[in-house]
């Protein structure tokens, strides 16, 4: 075949093709036919077959489905969710290495095994929205609506007004100690330490519950936000996760002997009343490791510890992450 231009003649030689002679003659698209010799066989229509025309079209939609598939048609990410929307609550959850999470809008701390974690405050209320991109760039979302509780509420009348109200002259030292703690919880490490599960952290008896309040004298009291477990004076307090020691402290106004453990990802322990601390601050501690003795240090009517979480700035339960007392792995 040969086509003819102002400027050059091009020769297409075909073999062995028959094109049926109902196709030669269209208007509009005229050129000549040439033979295996290069001899013209005329003039002849060069419009494209339908069929021909179809599977074109079907090849050019499917190159650019796949060209773009990566993007436009990413699967929706898997996420593995454990825990419950609840006051008081934690949620900790496993994505795609890579994924970015965000709570409200907020990004969270991811490891690089994708895990992360979420807690929900005491009073907390409505609707927190998760979303999850993967690194393919599917979306995940989820619409997270936090539960109520029921929390014991304790009436004491007939106290010393001394014993309901801090001294004025200490409130210098109780806005320091606050600073003291505020600092410590600022640390923030993507790894998630807390990934092992929690232990424990001494034997004892519950003698006090997250959530509960008393009102003395009449007046409403901060809510109490930890788990207290009373033993005698010197009983062994061991870390219930890995984590870092960011905090310290012998004698705080409140709380007495003091340590925060950072398990990641902003989720803490606090550890309050200690009759002696046994690590400093800056260790990194493993599960099971001896940490501290239990006291009555502070503000405390008799030996106990005071365990305490946070994640963020909400304050938590810890009681969700452990078993019955008895089973702890330090027994």
């Amino acid at each position: 075949m040969s086509t003819t231009s102002s400027s050059r003649r091009v020769d297409i030689h075909v073999h062995h093709v028959a094109i049926p002679t109902a196709h030669l003659r269209h208007p509009g698209c005229a050129g000549n036919l040439v033979n295996s010799s290069g001899v013209g066989m005329g003039p002849v229509d060069m419009n494209v077959h339908p069929t021909a025309a179809r599977l074109f079209l079907y090849l050019l939609l499917v190159s650019i489905f796949f060209l773009f598939s990566n993007n436009t048609f990413a699967a929706t990410p898997v996420v593995e969710l454990t825990g419950t929307a609840i006051q008081g609550g934690l949620m900790f959850g496993l994505v795609q290495p890579g994924s970015n999470v965000t709570l409200d809008g907020e990004p969270l701390e991811v490891s690089a095994d994708g895990r992360f974690v979420i807690g929900f405050g005491r009073d907390e209320t409505g609707t927190r929205k998760l979303s999850v991109s993967a690194p393919d760039g599917g979306v995940w979302q989820k619409d997270l609506t936090v539960k109520a509780r029921q929390y014991a509420i304790e009436q004491v009348d007939g106290l010393p007004p001394s014993t309901v109200t801090p001294d004025p002259s200490a409130s210098a030292r109780i806005q320091e100690d606050a600073r003291m703690v505020a600092s410590a919880r600022l640390y923030r490490v993507q790894q998630a330490y807390y990934a092992q599960g929690f232990i424990w952290p001494a034997k004892g008896r519950i003698s006090g519950v997250y959530g509960s309040q008393r009102v003395l004298n009449g007046e409403p009291r901060r809510p109490h936000f930890g788990l207290d477990i009373a033993a005698p004076a010197g009983t062994p307090v061991y870390a219930p996760a890995d984590g870092l020691i960011t905090l310290t402290h012998p004698d705080m106004y409140f709380s007495g002997g003091t340590i925060i453990l950072d398990h990641g990802q902003g989720l803490s322990s606090t550890f309050l009343h200690l009759s002696k601390i046994l690590v400093a601050a800056g260790t990194f501690v493993r599960q099971g490791d001896l940490i501290a003795e239990i006291g009555s240090t502070g503000r405390a009517s008799g030996p106990h510890l005071d365990w305490r979480m946070n994640w963020l700035d909400r304050r938590v339960d810890p009681r969700p992450l452990v078993g019955p007392l008895h089973e702890s792995p330090t027994d």
